[in-house]
């Protein structure tokens, strides 16, 4: 009992500011915050906007004037917060107002010609301008971005890569138009990730020439369709495709769903998927298709086709190969979420760290003003090595956009490890990204015309679909594998997928590193490319240990998932940082090289930190510490640089939110009134 009084009369003093002692001490009142903007303390210590040219790569006319587009229109959602006017969809609106309000955005974009050439247009110019636009429209919303990516990278990429040039001047000019309302309806109730098992049916009836397309069973029913609930009136629909009794494997069909009233078509059920934690403006859909017919010609056909009477035709004989050549092209869909995700995490640090920068919290000494947040080595350490990842990101995703543009039928293979490891990897790090956000912005994170809260909800579909992370980390490892079963059968160097590095001899780690060391891009390749190396020989040694006991190498890689997923991360690091320091490395010398070799380094450092570093004993306890501290220490030479950093992002403040500027007149009671 006397202790709880004890306890009780402390906190009784504390919350009454008074002293244990007899003689009290009187406390001067804070004064009122003042906002001031971070630009009147903070200088540049280089040309912004070179930095932006740098880290967005092309096309920044093509952002800037889509950003400005959406920012003049009352589509959009403008609205006055501290003086400022900000853009953004409004998330407490119903499902259906949000689905409708995406679609009329949409068109409005469409009005303005924003999407010409897109699909009848061809070359590397047309495909980045692509990516830059989408980068944007998922920085305002990224229903409406996914709706776009639906509409014309998977059904309008799968008319262009799965049909030939009938299909090609059927389809592609409507869809560019929006005549022709797309989806693409793959994935279903029983299966996701593995295409292959797809329970959706079709046969071929030569007396008509037609395919008739078949749910057998609930589990078949296509699901997450997006733009299948309310507004597509096509689908490319993927089915096991039976010719006289004998199953040829999955194949695409292109089957109207609607017609030009928005009416359902004959023998086609359609229900919604129903409200989701995020991404409501998307209208995902289920569909059931009860022999439903389509003409022969709708099999879209550039690796097999059906002759009129019935015959199956294919220059690919193997199964899995002409799977394989089926499936290859849609790696877009990956490079799409890869490279937009970025932005959103661009987004949610410019508004954190601009926050912080701004909002101060504790005395350090009695009367003393307050400290502001980034001043405060925990918040240095929360923020700046997240900021460094997205720099490190942005890198990596201009080489996967260069990669996909360039592409040719040698380079998918090369195209769907990059682009698995950099989509899976890429989100991840927003959601982590975006919850330190949240965190770090308080309770200002919780609103929604904040941003960081509700875009974590927003962008945590992207961990699963167009592959679930997971999964895609395992198939990266076993790439890996194969090439390093063939490099060993073959007795020949390794080359490709960077690494040529297993052809030099294995790196050593020093005993002792200094700082110098340590923040080197030399020492940083060296200790990624040492574990990427030792985890390869690892994983294949394991498998190969497994397989001599006897279960099948389906087995075996199963029992070894735990390593095939830290290998998949090694190589996905290491792809990174290689990116970022060959951007780095073209850099004359100059201020904005030196702040960039800054943020190298910590990128650098924080890859080197991650546990696997102990759990293999790449690094000493010591090592490992000494890595921690440098940390510390680049952190707070980056600090003084964190707002020209964000500020290179080139974001319109319209499309940041209210905490990120003037947080105070944003919530003043003036500000109601209006």
């Amino acid at each position: 009992m006397d202790r709880a009084f004890e306890r009780t009369k402390i906190l009784t003093d504390h919350l009454l500011q008074s002293s244990p002692s007899p003689v009290r001490t009187s406390l001067s009142s804070n004064a009122c915050f003042n906002y001031t903007p971070p630009e009147l303390s903070e200088k540049y210590a280089f040309d912004t906007k070179e930095m932006r040219r740098l880290i967005d790569g092309h096309h920044l006319e093509v952002r800037d004037r889509l950003f400005g587009m959406m920012s003049q229109s009352k589509l959009f959602n403008p609205r006055v917060r501290g003086g400022k006017v900000f853009v953004s969809p409004d998330y407490n609106q119903p499902m259906e107002q949000q689905r409708e309000i995406t679609l009329k955005r949409i068109d409005y974009l469409f009005d303005r010609g924003s999407f010409k050439g897109w699909l009848t247009e061809q070359g590397e110019e047309i495909e980045l301008r692509k990516f830059a636009s989408f980068e944007v429209f998922g920085t305002f919303d990224h229903s409406m971005g996914t709706m776009l990516a639906v509409h014309f990278f998977l059904w309008g990429g799968a008319v262009q890569v799965f049909g030939t040039k009938h299909h090609h001047d059927k389809w592609l000019r409507d869809t560019e138009t929006h005549v022709v309302k797309g989806c693409f309806a793959m994935s279903e109730l029983g299966h996701g990730s593995n295409v292959r098992g797809v329970e959706t049916v079709t046969t071929y009836d030569s007396n008509t020439q037609e395919f008739v397309i078949n749910t057998p069973c609930e589990s078949a029913q296509k699901f997450w369709i997006g733009g299948a609930a309310n507004h597509a009136t096509h689908a490319i629909v993927f089915s096991q495709l039976n010719i006289n009794g004998s199953n040829q494997g999955v194949h695409a069909f292109i089957a109207q769903i609607r017609d030009a009233d928005g009416y359902l078509c004959q023998n086609v059920r359609i229900a919604d998927c129903g409200r989701k934690i995020g991404l409501n403006g998307v209208d995902n859909g289920r569909i059931w298709f009860d022999n439903v017919r389509v003409p022969r010609e709708n099999l879209l056909n550039s690796v097999a086709d059906v002759s009129a009477d019935g015959k199956y035709l294919s220059s690919i004989n193997d199964p899995d190969q002409r799977f394989a050549a089926f499936l290859a092209p849609l790696t877009i869909g990956r490079v799409s979420i890869a490279t937009s995700t970025v932005y959103i995490s661009k987004a949610g640090l410019t508004i954190a760290i601009r926050y912080a920068l701004t909002r101060r919290a504790f005395s350090l000494k009695p009367n003393e003003p307050e400290v502001l947040l980034l001043d405060y080595p925990s918040y240095q350490r929360r923020l700046l090595p997240l900021l460094a990842k997205t720099y490190a990101m942005s890198f990596a995703s201009h080489y996967l956009k260069k990669l996909f543009v360039k592409r040719t039928p040698q380079s998918y293979k090369t195209i769907h490890i990059f682009s698995s490891a950099f989509k899976a990897t890429f989100t991840w790090n927003n959601l982590h990204i975006l919850q330190e956000c949240r965190e770090a912005c308080g309770g200002q994170g919780l609103r929604t015309e904040n941003h960081v809260g509700q875009w974590k909800a927003e962008f945590d579909v992207q961990s699963t679909f167009e592959g679930d992370n997971n999964i895609l980390m395992q198939q990266i490892s076993k790439a890996l594998l194969a090439e390093y079963v063939a490099a060993k059968k073959r007795k020949k160097a390794f080359k490709g997928l960077g690494l040529e590095h297993m052809n030099k001899p294995c790196p050593v780690i020093p005993s002792q590193l200094t700082s110098t060391a340590l923040r080197s891009s030399q020492f940083q390749m060296d200790a990624l490319c040492l574990r990427e190396r030792d985890l390869l020989n690892r994983f294949a040694a394991e498998i190969s240990h497994y397989q001599a006991k006897g279960p099948s190498k389906e087995h075996a890689f199963n029992m070894s998932y735990q390593i095939a997923e830290d290998l998949g991360r090694a190589f996905t690091d290491r792809s990174i940082f290689q990116a970022f320091a060959e951007a780095e490395a073209t850099l004359a010398a100059s201020s904005l090289k030196d702040v960039l070799g800054m943020v190298r380094s910590l990128y650098g450092l924080i890859c080197v930190e991650d546990a696997s570093f102990l759990r293999y004993g790449y690094l000493s306890v010591e090592n490992a510490a000494a890595v921690r501290s440098e940390i510390t220490k680049v952190c707070g030479e980056l600090q003084p640089h964190a707002l020209a950093l964000v500020s290179s992002f080139g974001i319109p403040d319209a499309f940041l939110s209210p905490i990120a500027f003037n947080w105070i007149d944003a919530n003043s009671w003036s500000s109601i009134q209006h």
